[in-house]
């Protein structure tokens, strides 16, 4: 039976194949540990080091923090490229997801012992972990639907949807034990998610049989034909269009990892968490994005599917720009939040709801609509690196979100905000007249996809 063949075949759930709804619960709770711990990580890192303290962590300043931390999520993401060259060339997607998942358990669960050498140990775990799984599982899901098949793009958005699930309860849960009971006991309990998403994968494996298996051992002619042929000039245009793409995620993710960096320590020493007699804990506004994009992902997803019904389909480079334009737009909610605060002494909570609320409409304008674009457009023998390399660029966006971050404690959060609300703004509008050129060398295809069929 061709792969094809295998692929139309696989049992269904809510109208998926059931493969996806096991990686879907893997990555959530891969998701969980890495969020858990994002969540936590600066805070235990600038948290005072005394041993009066109730919560004592590192000590360090707010700029030794936010840098390691871009250091930190940058190699995350920039490892994704190492990981997708071996699954590609040796062991396949399949296999390189269960060994990111070991290394991440024991990463996340070795950040629970008190000491410095278990601190960057664990660390070095989590990066060469999620550089294994994170591109790998992505393009497993791209690989259940057969070329062609309309269901790909909300398979895509149903995935986002466990990732975004899993980075909710993390932040609440997570950041909850983390703050009030102990740095320790939150990474401990991230490295617990971790445990059950490797269990709940191995269980679901014969749902995964005809997907991320190493193409090099494969018995279709077609698949070893695709490994060992050199690219022909239609799979170089296609890379030549999703390195183009790339650009907009570096600059997408270095304005919004600032949740986790300068955003999260501004929430927990200036603004006012007070709610009913009850002071909320600062890593619980980690989970409104989540939240959000739970609430608002089928939302997007229906409204773009809805253009396409009306024959006013927008390409998947139009709405990653509309992404990074909406994105931009959020953190001048965050400049009003620096200007009450600098006139009143303290800061409300909405303007971080409503700027966590502009950021994840972006989002979901561009991350799924990113991933499944690659899973289309890549070689299939490149698939993973191609997706690796999509990691490595939120891995940069992250470097550059931690600069930004430092160069706050010099230039000031209300400059910090206020330039990357319009310098991303300006960039989308740039973005948006170069597309309008691209779309020109297409000789009048509605999409950009079209240019790479």
């Amino acid at each position: 039976m061709s792969q094809e063949n295998n692929l139309l075949s696989q049992k269904q759930l809510f109208g998926h194949p059931v493969g996806l709804f096991v990686l879907f619960f893997t990555e959530m709770w891969e998701r969980f540990s890495y969020y858990g711990m994002r969540a936590i990580l600066v805070l235990y890192l600038v948290s005072q080091s005394s041993e009066n303290t109730e919560n004592p962590g590192l000590g360090w300043t707010d700029g030794e923090a936010l840098a390691l931390y871009g250091w930190y999520t940058m190699m995350v993401y920039v490892m994704s490229i190492p990981g997708g060259i071996i699954a590609d060339k040796i062991l396949g997607q399949k296999k390189s997801v269960y060994l990111g998942g070991i290394l991440l358990l024991f990463g996340h669960s070795i950040l629970a012992i008190e000491e410095i050498w278990a601190f960057y140990s664990g660390l070095v775990l989590i990066v060469i972990g999620v550089g294994m799984l994170k591109p790998n599982i992505s393009t497993m899901v791209g690989g259940l639907y057969v070329k062609g098949d309309v269901r790909r793009d909300k398979g895509f958005t149903l995935f986002y949807i466990g990732i975004n699930i899993g980075a909710f309860l993390a932040s609440i849960i997570v950041g909850y034990v983390g703050e009030v009971h102990g740095w320790h006991y939150g990474f401990g309990l991230a490295g617990l998610g971790m445990f059950l998403g490797l269990v709940q994968y191995a269980v679901g494996q014969k749902h995964l049989e005809h997907v991320g298996n190493f193409l090099g051992k494969s018995k279709e002619k077609s698949d070893l034909d695709a490994f060992k042929k050199p690219l022909n000039k239609i799979e170089k245009d296609r890379v030549v269009v999703l390195l183009l793409s790339f650009l907009i995620v570096i600059l997408f993710w270095g304005a919004f990892e600032q949740a986790g960096g300068l955003m999260n320590i501004y929430t927990k020493t200036k603004t006012d968490r007070m709610l009913l007699g009850y002071e909320i804990p600062a890593t619980w506004f980690q989970s409104l994005n989540a939240l959000f994009i739970v609430i608002f992902g089928t939302f997007v997803a229906g409204f773009w599917a809805g253009r396409k019904i009306k024959g006013k389909e927008a390409s998947s480079l139009f709405k990653m720009i509309i992404g990074l334009i909406i994105m931009g737009a959020g953190f001048f909610f965050m400049t009003g939040a620096v200007a009450q605060y600098n006139s009143s002494g303290y800061s409300a909570m909405y303007w971080l709801v409503l700027a966590y609320l502009f950021h994840t409409i972006g989002e979901l304008c561009l991350s799924p609509v990113a991933l499944s674009f690659i899973t289309k457009l890549a070689p299939i023998k490149y698939a993973s690196i191609m997706m690796g390399v999509y990691f490595a660029m939120t891995g940069f966006g992250s470097k550059l979100a931690g600069l930004l971050g430092e160069w706050s404690e010099s230039l000031g959060e209300y400059i910090i905000f206020t330039g990357i609300a319009v310098f991303t703004i300006l960039i989308g509008f740039l973005l948006m007249l170069i597309l309008n050129k691209l779309k020109a060398l297409t000789h009048g295809a509605e999409d950009i996809d079209v240019l790479v069929k």
